[in-house]
C-alpha cells in the first residue's frame, strides 16, 4: 500500500535538488525510508511568492507511524491510497460493415483508436492531408504562399490541434483521462503531462505523437483516407444510409462518427441540407493580443520571473461587463508561443495561438473576446451564428490588405482610441497591418475590451502599454452549432450518426474532444456486447 502526501510546497530554489531528500526532510525521514516516490501533480503557485506544489505517492518502510505522526499538521496531509482493481481484457466484435469516422482530429483519432482495438477495422476520412504534407502547406502558406482550402491550421491530420499549444487542460471530469494521457505519453509526448496541472505537449512534438497514433490504429487493423472529404450524407428512412466523398464516390455506411471539428463550414451546410437538427451556439469574438514574456514573467512571478523551474508564465483573466451585460475573457493562452493564421476558409482572417514544447518564442499572446448573444446575428437559424463570424473574418481579411495579413493595433491605441503610426514585432505570419480596430470590431466588442483592460493592468502591470499588441480577428473559441443528438451520442435525426468533437458542439480542447470522441465508440461497442476498460465518464 502507498500513501498520498500533499501540501509540500517548495520555493523554486528548493525545487532544484532531489526531491526524495526534500521530501524526506519535511517527513522527518531518512531517504532509504522513502522506498518509492511518483509525482501525482504538479502546479506553480503564484498569488503571493512563487512555489512549486507537489502531491505525492510514496511508500515507506512504517506507514502507521508516519500517519500518525502528521496526523494533525497544519500544512502536510498524508491519506493511505486503496490499491486499484486489475482491468480485466478489452471484448472484441465483429461488424457486418465497417465504422467510418469522419474527420481526424482527436475526436475522430480516439474514437477510432477505441474501435480498432476492439476489432472493428475502422475506416478514417480526413478531408485534409496526411501530417509531413501538411506542415509543408502550413508553412508555405504563413511564409507568405498560397492558400489551400483543404489543407491547412485546421483541415488535415491532427486537426485545429495540431497547430495549438498542445494543451491537455479540461474542465472535463471522467475516469478515462489518465489512460488518455498515458497514450499520448506511449506515442512519443513527455512524461510530465501524467502530472502536470497544465499539461502541454507542443505543437512540434504533438505533430509526432499524431502519427504514431495514426500507426497503430493501423497496425489494429483501422484504415486512414487522407484528401477524402465528405460531400454528402444520405439520410433515407430515418438512417445515415451512404457518404459521398469528393470525386464521385459512393459509400454504403450504417455507422458513422462525425467529428468534422469547429471550422468545417461547408460540412455544416451539407449536414442542415440533410436534415441534421441543429442549433446554433452561443459565440464570443475579439482579438489577440501578445506581449513580450519577460514582461508577462515579472508581472506574474515577481522576484523569481525566468527561473528555469517556473517555466513562462500564463494568466487567466476575466471582467464581468455591467454596462454591456457581457462577458469578457482571455482565452487559449499560449506562453512562449506565437499567433498564427488559422482560417479555414479563402478570403478570412482568423487568429489563434501556438507553442512549441520548450515555450521559447520570447512572447505571450492569449486570445481577448466577448461574448456574442443570439440578438446580435439575427433569427436564431441554425447556420446563422456561423454566418456572423464569415463576415467578420472577411471583414478583417479586407482590413488587413487582403493578403492574409492581419489587422493590428498597439493596446495603448486602442484604449485611448488612436490610430498607430507603427507596430512592434508581431509574430504573425504572414504579416500585420496597423488599423484602427474599432472599424473592425463590433461596437460591444471595442466596448467590452475597453472596460475590461484597465482592470487587466492592475492585475498585470504592463498589460495596457506601447509594447502590447492587438491582433485580429479571434473567432474560433468553439463550433457556432451544435448537432442535437440522444445520451447515446447517437443524432436524433439520423439513426447511426454519431457526432462528436469541437465540430458538434460538445467539446473545447483537445482532451474534451479526444474524451467525446473515445466516450462515443464506447457506447456504439456497449450496444454490441463489449465492454472497454478505458474508463466511463
Amino acid at each position: 500500500m502507498s500513501l498520498l502526501v500533499t501540501g509540500i510546497g517548495l520555493t523554486p530554489d528548493q525545487d532544484r535538488g532531489d526531491l526524495k531528500k526534500t521530501v524526506a526532510a519535511l517527513l522527518k525521514v531518512s531517504p532509504a525510508d522513502i522506498r518509492s516516490l511518483r509525482i501525482v501533480r504538479r502546479s506553480v503557485d503564484a498569488r503571493h511568492d512563487a512555489r512549486l506544489l507537489y502531491q505525492l505517492e510514496i511508500m515507506v518502510c512504517d506507514e502507521d507511524a508516519l500517519l500518525r505522526k502528521f496526523e494533525k499538521h497544519r500544512t502536510l496531509c498524508l491519506r493511505r491510497i486503496e490499491p486499484k482493481a486489475p482491468a480485466t481484457p478489452m471484448g472484441k466484435v465483429r461488424l457486418a460493415q465497417r465504422p467510418v469516422v469522419v474527420g481526424f482530429g482527436p475526436a475522430g483519432i480516439f474514437a477510432a483508436l477505441i474501435l480498432a482495438e476492439a476489432g472493428a477495422t475502422p475506416l478514417v476520412l480526413e478531408r485534409g492531408r496526411a501530417m509531413a504534407e501538411r506542415v509543408r502547406d502550413v508553412k508555405a502558406f504563413w511564409s507568405g504562399g498560397g492558400f489551400s482550402s483543404e489543407s491547412n491550421a485546421c483541415f488535415g491530420e491532427g486537426g485545429a490541434g495540431t497547430f495549438s499549444d498542445g494543451k491537455l487542460s479540461t474542465g472535463k471530469r471522467s475516469q478515462a483521462i489518465p489512460w488518455l494521457l498515458k497514450q499520448f505519453v506511449g506515442a512519443g509526448a513527455d512524461g510530465n503531462i501524467l502530472y502536470e496541472s497544465r499539461p502541454h505537449i507542443g505543437t512540434d512534438r504533438l505533430r509526432a505523437v499524431i502519427v504514431n497514433l495514426r500507426r497503430r490504429i493501423e497496425t489494429l487493423g483501422g484504415e486512414i483516407r487522407f484528401n477524402s472529404r465528405v460531400t454528402d450524407v444520405i439520410v433515407r428512412k430515418g438512417r445515415v444510409c451512404a457518404l459521398r466523398i469528393d470525386g464521385g464516390e459512393e459509400l454504403a455506411v450504417d455507422t458513422v462518427i462525425l467529428a468534422t471539428g469547429h471550422s468545417a463550414a461547408d460540412t455544416y451546410e451539407t449536414l442542415h441540407r440533410a436534415g441534421l437538427q441543429m442549433r446554433p451556439k452561443p459565440l464570443a469574438v475579439g482579438v489577440r493580443i501578445e506581449h513580450p514574456q519577460a514582461m508577462i514573467d515579472r508581472a506574474q512571478y515577481g522576484r523569481w520571473a525566468g527561473h528555469d523551474r517556473l517555466g513562462p508564465a500564463d494568466y487567466r483573466l476575466t471582467f464581468r461587463d455591467t454596462v454591456g451585460g457581457r462577458g469578457v475573457y482571455s482565452f487559449c493562452m499560449c506562453p512562449g508561443g506565437q499567433i498564427i493564421a488559422a482560417n479555414a476558409e479563402a478570403g478570412s482572417v482568423v487568429t489563434n495561438g501556438m507553442s512549441r514544447f520548450r515555450r521559447d518564442s520570447g512572447y505571450a499572446n492569449s486570445g481577448l473576446v466577448v461574448t456574442v448573444n443570439r440578438k446580435d446575428f439575427g433569427p436564431p437559424e441554425p447556420l446563422a451564428g456561423l454566418a456572423y463570424l464569415r463576415l467578420q473574418e472577411q471583414r478583417a481579411f479586407r482590413m488587413g490588405g487582403g493578403d492574409y495579413r492581419a489587422p493590428a493595433q498597439r493596446v495603448s491605441d486602442f484604449l485611448n482610441g488612436r490610430p498607430s503610426a507603427t507596430l512592434p514585432r508581431v509574430t504573425y505570419r504572414p504579416g500585420v497591418s496597423a488599423v484602427d480596430l474599432t472599424s473592425l470590431l463590433p461596437g460591444f466588442v471595442t466596448e467590452g475590451l475597453r472596460r475590461a483592460l484597465p482592470g487587466w493592468n492592475r492585475k498585470i502591470p504592463g498589460f495596457v502599454s506601447d509594447e502590447g499588441v492587438l491582433v485580429g480577428v479571434e473567432t474560433r473559441t468553439s463550433s457556432p452549432v451544435r448537432i442535437v443528438r440522444n445520451e447515446s451520442y447517437a443524432c436524433v435525426t439520423a439513426e447511426g450518426l454519431y457526432p462528436v468533437g469541437e465540430g458538434a458542439g460538445y467539446a473545447g480542447g483537445i482532451v474534451s474532444s479526444a474524451l467525446d470522441g473515445m466516450h462515443c465508440a464506447q457506447r456504439i461497442l456497449a450496444r454490441r456486447g463489449v465492454q472497454t476498460v478505458h474508463g466511463k465518464q
